[in-house]
């Protein structure tokens, strides 16, 4: 629009503003069928593999088994079915990226428990030694009092000015779709999320002194597949990898 005599004077064949929100990062979730006699059984088997233990060694840190030894819950009997399940929304969730099953392989690398008392959470982190992590909640109810899943946005690009979105008393209204700085997901049983192990979450404190919230965390691995050449960019199949001995000095 522009003004001729003072007068406002509208161009023609303007049109509206098209926004494009472009390269987005893919967060995918679902509902698996948690049957709950295969629920109790493995909240039991958690509560065993946790025993007396309340938390992690920092303070108002919930009890997380990869610190504990217990990180290859996969290969427990009680959830063979559940990580089989993952697996395959795994490969789904790679197919919805366009990725060739035929090109990768795909690894389970590690599988964990977390457990949550009242009052505890987990710090902001990622997963630096994986490629696609995956949480399933065994409890819940969808209101996130037990501690939400936060999941932080890696950068902000709308926001222009770096800070701006987040700062107090800014020009930015407050949690526009366009200008988040993180999206929280309330556990439910059953509920699964899949995301880019390097993204950076967070699990806020458990306010509900009654319950305990608990889930258990995937980490995978893409390398290329066992036959074949080896991708740029992908690392070779483990088969063809050589582990050196240490020099005798």
């Amino acid at each position: 629009m522009c003004r001729v005599n003072g007068e406002a004077e509208r161009f023609e064949g303007v049109g509206v503003l098209q926004l494009h929100q472009l390269f987005p990062t893919v967060v995918a979730t679902t509902q698996l069928p948690l049957d709950p006699l295969q629920q109790a059984s493995c909240m039991q088997a958690l509560l065993e593999l946790r025993g007396d233990a309340e938390g992690n060694p920092s303070e108002g840190c919930a009890w997380t088994g990869d610190l504990h030894g217990v990180w290859q819950l996969h290969q427990q009997e009680p959830f063979h079915a559940l990580a089989q399940l993952v697996a395959d929304q795994a490969w789904s969730y790679l197919d919805s990226l366009g990725f060739a099953r035929s090109q990768v392989a795909l690894h389970l690398q590690r599988c964990w428990p977390v457990i949550s008392d009242w009052d505890q959470a987990v710090g902001r982190h990622h997963h630096p030694n994986a490629h696609l992590s995956a949480v399933l909640y065994l409890t819940g109810t969808g209101s996130g009092e037990d501690g939400v899943l936060r999941l932080h946005a890696s950068h902000q690009p709308n926001e222009l000015v770096k800070g701006l979105a987040v700062g107090y008393g800014g020009p930015i209204a407050e949690d526009h779709s366009l200008n988040q700085s993180h999206w929280d997901l309330a556990p439910r049983p059953g509920l699964l999320a899949l995301f880019p192990s390097n993204l950076q979450h967070s699990v806020l404190p458990n306010d509900d002194p009654d319950e305990l919230r608990c889930s258990i965390s995937f980490d995978f691995v893409l390398t290329a597949p066992e036959q074949g050449g080896s991708p740029e960019y992908l690392a070779p199949h483990p088969r063809h990898w050589g582990s050196l001995d240490e020099p005798i000095a």
